[in-house]
């Protein structure tokens, strides 16, 4: 009789352990999926917002977004990032009277031709030619653009759009999502949008799905998560852009 009670209460703390266990698990489960998805959306994140950053260069070199990333990696790698150095700028009074931004470029730049033209040796650099036509040329100063310069630069497009953080060997990892096996970003243009005025609006979307880079955590948690969002009509991951209205390319997180 003895021995029964023994093992019986020995069963008894071994089930409530067993349920402690489980309920522990019940709770610390969720908390550790949310914090690792947390940790990993943040990479995810940061590889969308590169790869927008080149389609936006793309588009405004070419006039529509690529649908593939390897011409997107090779325009990343060859092209010159242009960029416009301003110096001065134009008053109200200037802007009332027809002066553009255009304009006045297009001003400056002929008095330069000019310039060099009657010029009878080189000039030094930049800084002594725009000296010289501010200060000589006619239709510059009856304009009222003295000490007005734009001048345009090329400089290494990947250097400037992410600050060195990736070279022309690495830029390629962009493309991947973060904790896959090398998977690729999901991506879509849709070049033919329209507005309902008829104006057209080139369009990309780039995405990550939830079961790419959470496959192997909590299949449960997982399919949690996948079911929310589904419900609330949420895409089930991560995206940049929207291929079926405008959205200013934003993130589903933004």
């Amino acid at each position: 009789m003895k021995t029964s009670k023994i093992i019986f209460q020995t069963l008894l703390i071994a089930a409530a352990v067993v349920l402690a266990y489980f309920c522990i698990d019940s709770v610390v489960t969720p908390i550790k999926f949310e914090e690792t998805r947390a940790l990993r959306e943040e990479l995810v994140k940061k590889n969308l917002i590169n790869i927008r950053a080149a389609q936006v260069e793309f588009k405004l070199e070419k006039g529509y977004f690529t649908a593939d990333f390897d011409s997107l990696i090779l325009f990343l790698q060859t092209a010159p990032k242009k960029e416009v150095l301003k110096e001065g700028r134009l008053t109200d009074k200037q802007l009332e009277n027809g002066l553009t931004e255009a304009k006045a470029a297009k001003i400056l730049e002929h008095a330069k031709i000019k310039a060099k033209a009657k010029a009878k040796q080189p000039f030094a650099n930049d800084d002594e030619l725009y000296a010289y036509v501010w200060e000589n040329d006619r239709e510059v100063k009856a304009n009222g653009l003295e000490g007005f310069r734009r001048d345009t630069i090329y400089k290494n497009m990947i250097e400037t759009l992410y600050k060195g953080e990736y070279n022309s060997d690495n830029i390629n990892t962009i493309t991947y999502i973060p904790f896959t096996d090398n998977k690729r970003f999901e991506l879509e243009v849709n070049n033919g949008y329209k507005t309902s005025q008829g104006i057209p609006v080139p369009l990309f979307e780039v995405r990550a799905p939830f079961d790419s880079y959470l496959a192997d955590l909590d299949k449960q948690e997982l399919a949690n998560l996948i079911d929310k969002e589904q419900k609330m009509e949420h895409y089930t991951g991560m995206k940049v852009g929207d291929i079926n209205a405008p959205n200013n390319n934003a993130g589903n997180w933004e």
